[in-house]
């Protein structure tokens, strides 16, 4: 049980280390960048269901959209896709069975 834990905790040192890894903290970092766009583009749909015509908020809404892709192309060439069902690119070999998934993290 000790030699497991151990052995975890360097794979994990080794992941938080190398700056291209799955699950690595640069990795962490960069998805949540991701996930504060991704909020607050959740945020302004909402707003703007009820709010259609404030013209601020949708430029605001499509800013956020293109940094949005942005972001998400970056992270994709660097770590892998983040949808499955064709959303995303996959390299060679089939990406999507790495770990730790996005949402995992």
């Amino acid at each position: 049980m000790v030699e497991r834990f151990e052995r975890e905790e360097r794979n994990n040192q080794s992941k938080r280390a190398e700056p291209n890894v799955r699950g690595g903290e640069m990795y962490r970092l960069e998805l949540e960048e991701l996930q504060k766009v991704d909020f607050a583009l959740v945020e302004l749909t909402l707003y703007l269901d009820t709010h259609p015509t404030d013209m601020q908020s949708v430029q605001q809404f499509n800013q956020l959209s293109q940094r949005r892709q942005q972001i998400a192309g970056e992270f994709e060439m660097k770590y892998g896709p983040l949808l499955q069902f064709g959303h995303s690119y996959s390299r060679f070999p089939w990406q999507w069975v790495d770990s730790p998934w996005p949402w995992q993290v």
